[in-house]
C-alpha cells in the first residue's frame, strides 16, 4: 500500500495552480473538467504520480471559499534551506506565516507558509547526512 494523494478544496483554481507551480515549484501533472458535476480536478506534485504522493486540487465551480476547520494541520515539504525557501516564497508573492528557525523544543529548522486558500505548508530543512 502507499499514499496516492491528498485532496484540497480550493476556491480559485488558477490562483492555486500559480501558487503550487510558481511559488512551490511543483508541476501540473494532470487536469480535467467535469462539466456535469461542475468541478475540476488538478493534480500537482514534484514527481509523477507513479513515483510518489501528490496533491489533488478540487475546484467546485460554484464555491469560492471554504471553512478550513480544525482537523487539518499542514502539508510538509522537505527543503534544502528553509531560510532561502521563505525568501523565495516572499519574492514570488507567497505568504510566510512563521519565518525559518529551530522548532520549539528541538533543533529541526522549520518554517510555515500559506497557500491562497489559507492551507498551511511547513518547510522542513533537510538534515545534513
Amino acid at each position: 500500500m502507499r499514499i496516492l494523494h491528498t485532496m484540497l478544496r480550493v476556491g480559485n483554481l488558477e490562483k492555486s495552480l500559480t501558487f503550487y507551480t510558481q511559488v512551490l515549484g511543483m508541476k501540473l501533472l494532470r487536469r480535467k473538467d467535469y462539466p456535469d458535476g461542475r468541478f475540476t480536478l488538478a493534480f500537482v506534485g514534484y514527481q509523477d504520480e507513479a513515483d510518489g504522493a501528490v496533491l489533488e486540487l478540487t475546484h467546485n465551480w460554484d464555491t469560492i471559499s471554504y471553512n478550513l476547520g480544525e482537523g487539518f494541520g499542514h502539508i510538509a515539504i522537505e527543503v534544502d534551506d528553509a531560510y532561502q525557501a521563505c525568501e523565495n516564497t516572499k519574492k514570488t508573492g507567497g505568504k510566510v506565516t512563521r519565518e525559518a528557525g529551530p522548532m520549539k523544543h528541538g533543533a529541526t529548522i522549520i518554517a510555515f507558509i500559506e497557500d491562497p486558500d489559507g492551507y498551511k505548508i511547513e518547510f522542513i530543512q533537510k538534515k545534513p547526512s
